[in-house]
C-alpha cells in the first residue's frame, strides 16, 4: 500500500543537519588543501582547489542560512 503523505524528501531537521555537516566538510577539506596536507606537487593547484572548496562551503552555508536550500 502506498502512503500518499510521503513526498520522498528528508524531514526539514534532517536536511538542516546534513547541510551543516556538508558546510563543515567542504570548509575543512578546503583548509586541508590550502595547508597542503595532501602533499600535492603543484602548490598553486592545491591552493586553488582549497580556495574553491572553502568558497563553496561558505556559499552553501549562506544558502542554508537564508533557507534557499
Amino acid at each position: 500500500m502506498k502512503d500518499n503523505n510521503y513526498n520522498g524528501n528528508m524531514p526539514k531537521g534532517g536536511r538542516l543537519i546534513f547541510g551543516i555537516f556538508m558546510v563543515i566538510v567542504y570548509v575543512a577539506v578546503g583548509l586541508l588543501f590550502i595547508f597542503d596536507i595532501f602533499k600535492i606537487d603543484n602548490s598553486a593547484i592545491s591552493i586553488t582547489c582549497g580556495a574553491l572548496l572553502c568558497a563553496y562551503g561558505v556559499w552553501r552555508g549562506y544558502r542554508l542560512y537564508k533557507g534557499m536550500n
